[in-house]
């Protein structure tokens, strides 16, 4: 379906200082998909082509542990892609391309508000990247299991404990293999350790463990009893990623936690396999009931040959009609304040979907300003490994949890030393 493409006078005037490229310019955006991001990016760029002779934006889909431990290394090396879609915000900022002379601010601030911060570190404040997903963790339910076993979900403000309870009863009626699972990251149990009491941040606003002591013990005990499927975590080593979304879209798992970025997924390989939804994130002891922010943003890199281009590339991907395109096209909740206002039809969307991407966007003002504060952190990267590593060894048994907690601290303290 065509388009009419408006732009902004800033965005029209950055374009015209591409027009009439004598040469070829050739612009590397690595890029992960979630879902099918990679690819709508390259169609939506193929019209910033059209209108910009001699520009090539050529889009390297690469894996998503590619974006996590080969890029940093490229980049230290100075021989990373242009531009990229990454999920480090703070923690690669030392790299980013300043996009404060090539754009119009105001628009920027009006448009992407408080996310702009998450690219901002020490006294580098400019503008640095395009937040595309804002995503949430939560959890997704089978629905189905909970009809088959006779068990009522529990209802809203529905604590971690009760849920915990609710799928044991669902698990051992249908003989489902899990009754919950979470994924292997440090991200992804933020939220719940924040709502279990943990602070991540000490007085002076550096990183720190303080609190997290109750989910650890809870987290561990639930690997140990069968609540959680003790394979996500146990199965692997060190900081290494894992999900359980297969496990669940085969019906496997009734209280699967990870985040709105599996919608796509869950829409085109569950189909009408069972019927699934998302719940808001459940509450913890200390009274919350936060989920975990984040997402992914496109940011351009100082060691570019380009850098008018590809703040342009960045800044055409800004724009809100453009914007609003990629989040409908990629099932992606919007980071564009204009855009999330006027609200977005997700395209090919099922009911489901279609509702599972409320739910989550329903689920954010519950989000804890330390969950906010924390995903804007540097020092986040290095606390999810820890966080990873050392839950595993408890889980498995290499370690107490007092144990993994004292080296979580240790490990925290070299790092923020080493960084120094």
């Amino acid at each position: 379906m065509k388009r009419t493409i408006l732009k902004t006078t800033a965005m029209a005037a950055g374009l015209g200082l591409l027009a009439g490229a004598a040469a070829a310019q050739e612009i590397r955006f690595m890029c992960y998909s979630d879902g099918n991001e990679c690819e709508v990016y390259d169609d939506l760029l193929s019209r910033f082509e059209a209108e910009n002779d001699g520009v090539d934006v050529i889009v390297d889909v690469v894996p998503y542990q590619a974006i996590l431990e080969n890029l940093p290394v490229q980049l230290a090396a100075g021989t990373g892609p242009d531009m990229a879609k990454i999920t480090d915000l703070g923690g690669l900022n030392e790299y980013y391309l300043d996009l404060t002379p090539h754009i119009d601010t105001g628009y920027w601030d009006d448009s992407f508000g408080d996310t702009l911060n998450w690219y901002r570190v020490g006294d580098r404040q400019g503008y640095y990247g395009l937040h595309t997903q804002l995503t949430i963790t939560g959890p997704f339910v089978n629905g189905t299991l909970f009809e088959q076993a006779g068990v009522d979900m529990p209802g809203e403000g529905a604590t971690w404990e009760e849920w915990a309870e609710a799928a044991r009863a669902v698990a051992e009626a249908t003989d489902a293999d899990f009754p919950m699972a979470i994924d292997r990251s440090g991200h992804r149990v933020a939220g719940p350790a924040i709502s279990y009491g943990a602070k991540y941040f000490d007085a002076e606003g550096n990183g720190s463990f303080e609190g997290f002591g109750p989910f650890a013990e809870q987290f561990v005990a639930w690997n140990e009893d069968g609540t959680m499927a003790r394979d996500v975590w146990a199965s692997q080593g060190g900081a290494t990623y894992a999900d359980a979304a297969q496990e669940f879209i085969n019906g496997e798992i009734a209280f699967y936690y990870s985040g709105s970025w599996q919608v796509g997924r869950m829409d085109e390989q569950v189909g009408d396999f069972f019927d699934w939804k998302v719940v808001g994130s459940p509450c913890g002891p200390a009274g919350a009931c936060s989920g975990m922010p984040g997402g992914a943003g496109v940011v351009g890199f100082e060691q570019t040959e380009h850098p008018e281009i590809v703040a342009a590339i960045i800044d055409f991907l800004a724009q809100e009609e453009i914007y609003a395109e990629a989040a409908a096209r990629t099932r992606n909740l919007p980071a564009h304040l204009g855009v999330a206002a006027a609200g977005v039809e997700f395209e090919d969307a099922s009911p489901a979907a279609q509702a599972a991407l409320n739910a989550f966007a329903a689920d954010l003002p519950n989000v804890s300003p330390i969950a906010f504060a924390y995903q804007g952190y540097a020092g986040n990267r290095a606390m999810f490994g820890i966080t990873v590593e050392r839950l595993s060894q408890a889980i498995v048994g290499e370690l107490t949890v007092d144990e993994a907690l004292a080296r979580m601290s240790d490990d925290l303290a070299a790092a923020m030393a080493e960084t120094k």
